[in-house]
């Protein structure tokens, strides 16, 4: 019986050391996720910026509003 309880407990502290790895890892993951998340917006409030920027520079009719020279 005596053997059969520590055996349990070996299980249960062996699955105890697997999820702890597996929980860092996973806590590492989502870390360098959200860097990669952080450094998404920071490009994406840059092409903001730079879009309308750009914006005012364009002229008020574009070429979809233009007729096709064979008309």
């Amino acid at each position: 019986m005596k053997d059969a309880i520590e055996q349990r407990l070996v299980d249960i502290e062996l699955k105890l050391v697997s999820l702890e790895d597996t929980v860092q890892s996973l806590n590492e993951l989502v870390y360098e996720q959200g860097r990669q998340l952080d450094e998404l917006r920071a490009l994406c409030r840059v092409l903001v910026t730079r879009l309308e920027a750009s914006g005012d520079a364009m002229p008020a009719s574009g070429p979809a509003d233009e007729r096709p020279p064979h008309y």
